[in-house]
């Protein structure tokens, strides 16, 4: 009598372990479906707004310096350029606080054997004269007010040619009287009449305008002045072999 007692048992036992494994895998298959997909870290979103300065930049309203892209940008300063053709012996890596990362003079201020300027009065050998310091980086590289200062509006005296690249842009330092002119820029966070203060994104690396891949056009000019009256950048650049 027991053993007939127990075998219903034992069946219904078995009918509410079999039910109950169905149901658990029905709820993982719908946990499944629902789910969003594996849990991922994302940056956060930065808000911008539009610029006028190029028509195409956008300015943000909070920085992440740290950035993924534009860290590997400014981790490529020695990598090679397609097109790019050093016209300086140094060979050496640079730090400034106008630019990420480090990188190699590529053009010198002053006489020069590079094949882009005429041959000038004031150098030998048919050589031509370069009114600032070419740096080179990739593209994309992080640029930053290395002194506070005033956005000269475009059309001001001493307004930008057309070899300096669309976006180029002058940032005047009233203390210096000197106004600092970007040039081969692309991306530009700033607008004409902005206040900047050091160590502000100002814009982003290209070779805008340029025949010789992408780098930075540094350029120091006495307020208002025209590229003939630039200076030798070197004081202002501050070049360092260490941070």
């Amino acid at each position: 009598m027991l053993h007939k007692i127990s075998e219903p048992i034992s069946a219904t036992m078995s009918e509410m372990t079999r039910t109950t494994a169905m149901t658990l895998g029905l709820l993982v298959t719908m946990l499944a479906a629902c789910a969003p997909g594996p849990m991922l870290v994302t940056a956060p979103v930065l808000r911008t707004e539009e610029s006028a300065f190029t028509g195409t930049a956008s300015v943000p309203t909070s920085l992440a310096p740290s950035s993924r892209s534009h860290a590997r940008a400014d981790e490529r300063s020695d990598e090679p350029d397609r097109g790019r053709r050093f016209w300086v012996a140094d060979k050496r890596f640079y730090f400034s606080k106008w630019y990420a990362g480090k990188h190699r003079k590529m053009i010198n201020f002053g006489c020069t054997r590079a094949p882009y300027y005429a041959p000038s009065p004031l150098c030998s050998d048919d050589r031509g004269f370069h009114h600032g310091l070419d740096v080179a980086m990739a593209c994309g590289t992080r640029l930053f007010a290395g002194l506070r200062g005033t956005v000269v509006r475009p059309k001001s005296p001493g307004s930008l040619g057309s070899a300096y690249g669309r976006f180029a842009f002058r940032l005047r330092n009233h203390r210096l009287d000197r106004d600092i002119v970007f040039g081969h820029v692309g991306k530009v966070y700033v607008q004409p009449g902005d206040r900047v203060g050091r160590g502000d994104l100002v814009a982003l690396a290209s070779d805008e305008g340029a025949p010789d891949g992408c780098h930075l056009h540094f350029e120091v000019r006495p307020k208002g002045g025209s590229y003939d009256q630039a200076v030798n950048p070197r004081s202002v650049v501050d070049l360092r072999l260490r941070r």
